[in-house]
């Protein structure tokens, strides 16, 4: 599987570069199971890492929420890779030039205050002050190869594509998990001015502590420690909505503060 993987980390690779949709991958290199389907992200992590001044700065967590799970028929969330190259500070100017069907997420993101010890793993909801130094208001956007509709394309096909993860823009404070009620705290999403979506932390996992956990705990199972400094995205506080040129877009996480991006 190996030199299969790498093929079609290839093709979904160069995808990415020219910024071009696809039916599939090739029969022979569809894979079979999700752990095959980790096998291709890995090796187009890789080609990721391969970029002049790119590396990774964390993970993004998807389907955190028991509807979408339903969809796809799969009883945990997803992840993907955030890299440097493909993430911005709020306020920032972006080109839809360099997206091919995009959507925004609103979504809590945790930053990691040391290298976690695996041995120490699993981790709880009370070791949540232990891991992380904060939280920060974030927005993920998504950029699906395979299709727009996450019940045809499949778990396996938003995993090999880096979980469609595309652009992550974060705040540029982080601040005290204690600062929400991240138990219940409402989140507005809008474009140019207007309100387009709107959601609750609940929506993930109930609680977005709980998906960080689970990515920390999933890769130190896997015997992969998350970073100090690194970044976790836990997944959309809101239903994710489409995005096009001139886009003025603002998310409200109330006291945690606002994300504006600038889609040009």
């Amino acid at each position: 599987m190996n030199n299969q993987s790498n093929l079609a980390a290839k093709i979904l690779f160069d995808h990415r570069m020219n910024k071009k949709g696809m039916k599939s991958l090739p029969k022979s290199l569809i894979p079979e199971s999700i752990e095959e389907a980790y096998k291709i992200q890995d090796e187009l992590k890789l080609l990721y890492l391969s970029l002049k001044d790119n590396y990774c700065i964390g993970k993004k967590n998807g389907c955190t929420n028991s509807i979408a799970q339903k969809q796809i028929n799969i009883f945990e969330p997803f992840y993907g890779n955030l890299f440097s190259k493909y993430s911005d500070i709020s306020g920032c100017t972006l080109k839809s030039t360099n997206f091919y069907k995009p959507y925004i997420e609103p979504e809590i993101s945790f930053r990691l205050k040391s290298d976690i010890n695996i041995n120490e793993a699993p981790f709880n909801f009370d070791d949540s002050s232990k891991i992380f130094d904060g939280i920060l208001p974030s927005i993920e956007i998504v950029d699906f190869r395979f299709g727009e509709n996450i019940k045809e394309v499949g778990i396996k096909n938003l995993i090999v594509t880096n979980g469609a993860s595309e652009y992550w823009v974060r705040g540029s404070t982080i601040c005290d998990q204690n600062i929400i009620n991240l138990n219940d705290q409402e989140v507005k999403l809008f474009i140019n001015n207007k309100i387009v979506s709107e959601g609750n932390t609940n929506m993930v996992l109930e609680n977005p502590i709980n998906s960080a956990i689970w990515i920390v705990n999933k890769l130190a199972l896997m015997g992969e420690p998350m970073l100090k400094g690194q970044y976790i995205s836990t997944g959309t506080c809101t239903p994710a909505i489409p995005i096009s040129k001139d886009n003025f877009i603002k998310a409200d996480f109330g006291k945690l503060g606002l994300i504006e991006i600038n889609y040009i």
